[in-house]
């Protein structure tokens, strides 16, 4: 083979690894998980953008209810458009179910994603979470492919504190998956520990789960730096 050859041959073998590190496929829960419990919340955001249309270009936070809950999100980051579509208990997957009506509609230039900690909850592997994500990340490039993604990390808490190692796999997971994709992993773990190594309890309502003001104010700083303006 002459040198020219063996060039080619090379480059060809390096383009077919990255096509395939790019179609990997990780098993995932899509096509069993029953999103329908979430239909009128979807249908419920639907009206609202009838009545007032969002702006394209919004900052588009999704997830559970911890974003749901996130009340002071427009107070929180003035100099930005943001939009909560936060919705109860949902998982990763509800979110990839929902996608295309609550995400890339409003072709925003960025969407920060929370969930995870409910999927774990509900009895899925720390595989299946991830490859979940992966799934998310995949239908919002298909149709958005120059929005800003970006993770905040499955947090601890101390109801649930007893997945924590499920919890750190899962987070493991995705950080290694953002790092490789030029995604934005924002590590609220470390951040809402004490020096013991637990949850800092300071940082929860009364159920143990869901955050106070201290927390979001915590989440706040770990989130603003990772915003752009479109």
């Amino acid at each position: 083979m002459t040198a020219l050859g063996q060039d080619a041959w090379v480059f060809g073998l390096m383009l077919l690894t990255v096509v395939g590190c790019q179609h990997t496929h990780y098993p995932n829960s899509l096509a069993t998980h029953d999103s329908s419990v979430w239909e009128k919340d979807i249908a419920s955001f639907e009206k609202t953008d009838r009545i007032a249309p969002p702006p394209p270009d919004a900052i588009v936070f999704t997830g559970s209810s911890s974003i749901r809950l996130w009340k002071t999100l427009e107070l929180d980051f003035p100099e930005y458009y943001v939009l909560n579509r936060g919705f109860g208990g949902c998982q990763l997957a509800d979110v990839v179910h929902y996608a295309d009506r609550i995400i890339t509609p409003y072709r925003p230039s960025q969407i920060v994603i929370y969930a995870g900690s409910n999927d774990i909850n509900a009895g899925k592997s720390p595989e299946i979470v991830f490859g979940d994500f992966v799934a998310l990340v995949r239908k919002i490039k298909s149709h958005c492919p120059n929005a800003r993604i970006s993770y905040i990390s499955i947090a601890p808490n101390p109801a649930r504190w007893a997945q924590v190692d499920k919890v750190r796999k899962a987070n493991a997971l995705i950080a290694d998956y953002c790092r490789r994709h030029r995604i934005d992993f924002i590590d609220v773990f470390p951040r809402m520990l004490g020096p013991n190594g637990q949850p800092r309890p300071e940082l929860f309502v009364s159920d143990r789960l869901h955050m106070n003001a201290k927390g979001y104010a915590l989440w706040r700083e770990a989130v603003r730096p990772h915003l752009r303006a479109p």
